[in-house]
C-alpha cells in the first residue's frame, strides 16, 4: 500500500493527513505516476483552506509534480513505463506516491533536468511563461514591477524578464530578500517594509511608472500598485497572499491612466493541449540555456506537508520548495 496526505476537511496545516493510499489502475486515457517529486505551491494552500475550492472531499492536494510512467491505461499514445514526466494543473493529487491523471497533462521531462528541478518549476515557471508572454508581451526596454520578487514565481520572473531585456523592480520583505531578489536579475529591489514601494517606484523610474506590474500578493498591495502604473499599463493580479483584493469601482482604472486589469490562471493559459506544450518547452529551453535557474531551497518529506505549509504561510520559505515522497 503507497501513502498520500489526504484532506477529509478545509481548514489549517492539521487537516493535512498522511494516510495509506490506493490510486488505482490507469483508466481511459490516463497514466499511473510514481512520483520521485513534489513542488509546494500557494495554491495549494488556497485548496487546503477552501479559498479555492476542491471539486469533492476527501481530496488529495497538490497541482505539482515530477517522476517515472509506471503504467498507462487504453488509449494512451504518447507515453510509455519508464518515461521521465512532469506536469502541473488541474486535477489535484500529487500529494501522493502513486497517482494517475490525465495523459494530456503531462509533459516530457529532458534528461538534463532532475525530478527535483521539474517538481520546482512547472507551475511556477509556466506562471512566470504567461504573466511575461501571455498578459503583457515583455521585451528589451519594458520595465516592470513583480512583487514577492523573492519567492518562487518572484525569482522566475526576474531572471526571465531579465533575459528579455527587461527593467525589473521588485518588493521583498527584509534585506535578505533583497540581495536574493538582485541575485536574480531584480535592478531595483524594494524592501516595502521599510519604504513606500508606490513612490519608489515613481523615483527609479522618472516619474513614468510601469509598463506592468506583476502582483500575487492581492488585498496589501494591489490600490497602490495602480499608481505604479503608466498610462495604459498593464495590472495583473495572480494570487491573492495576502487576502482577497476588494471590490473595485472601475473609475480606479481611469482615473490611474485608463488602465489594463486581468485575472489570470495557469489553468486557462494552458488548457489546450498545444499551449501547454509551448509552456513547457519555452521554460525548458531557458533553463536548459541557463537563463533562468531554478533553485530548490527547501525540502521537505511528504509526510511533513503540513509543517511545509505552516512555513510558507508564515513567509519563512525563499524560492521553490518541493516535497519528497
Amino acid at each position: 500500500m503507497t501513502k498520500a496526505i489526504v484532506m477529509n476537511e478545509t481548514g489549517g496545516p492539521e487537516v493535512l493527513r498522511w494516510v495509506d493510499f490506493e490510486p488505482g489502475e490507469p483508466g481511459d486515457g490516463q497514466v499511473l505516476v510514481r512520483h520521485e517529486a513534489v513542488g509546494l505551491n500557494y495554491i495549494d494552500v488556497y485548496h487546503r483552506t477552501g479559498l479555492y475550492p476542491l471539486p469533492s472531499l476527501p481530496a488529495v492536494p497538490g497541482l505539482e509534480g515530477a517522476g517515472v510512467v509506471e503504467s498507462v491505461g487504453p488509449n494512451v499514445a504518447d507515453f510509455a513505463p519508464g518515461d521521465r514526466v512532469a506536469y502541473a494543473g488541474v486535477p489535484a493529487g500529487a500529494y501522493a506516491q502513486i497517482r494517475t491523471i490525465p495523459a494530456h497533462r503531462l509533459v516530457k521531462l529532458p534528461d538534463a533536468l532532475s525530478f527535483e528541478q521539474g517538481a520546482a518549476m512547472m507551475l511556477q515557471g509556466m506562471t512566470a511563461r504567461y504573466l511575461l508572454k501571455g498578459c503583457y508581451d515583455v521585451r528589451d526596454g519594458t520595465w516592470i514591477l513583480i512583487h514577492a520578487a523573492a519567492g518562487g514565481v518572484g525569482t522566475i520572473v526576474c531572471q526571465w524578464a531579465k533575459y528579455l531585456g527587461a527593467q525589473v523592480i521588485g518588493t521583498v520583505g527584509s534585506s535578505e530578500k533583497a540581495q536574493k531578489a538582485t541575485a536574480h536579475g531584480c535592478d531595483h529591489p524594494i524592501v516595502y517594509t521599510e519604504e513606500n514601494f508606490a513612490d519608489r517606484v515613481q523615483e527609479i523610474t522618472g516619474g513614468r511608472g510601469v509598463d506592468v506590474v506583476y502582483d500575487s500578493v492581492g488585498q496589501a498591495t494591489f490600490l497602490q500598485s495602480l499608481t505604479c502604473l503608466r498610462p495604459m499599463g498593464m495590472m495583473v493580479s495572480f494570487g491573492q497572499s495576502s487576502g482577497p483584493v476588494a471590490p473595485l469601482d472601475l473609475k480606479a482604472l481611469a482615473v490611474n491612466g485608463s488602465l489594463f486589469l486581468t485575472r489570470p490562471s495557469l489553468m486557462n493559459y494552458t488548457a489546450k493541449r498545444g499551449d501547454l506544450l509551448a509552456h513547457a518547452q519555452d521554460l525548458f529551453d531557458v533553463v536548459q540555456k541557463g537563463a533562468v535557474t531554478i533553485e530548490v531551497r527547501q525540502k521537505y518529506p511528504l509526510k511533513e506537508a503540513a509543517q511545509a505549509h505552516q512555513d510558507l504561510e508564515d513567509r519563512k520559505t525563499t524560492g521553490s520548495t518541493i516535497l519528497l515522497p
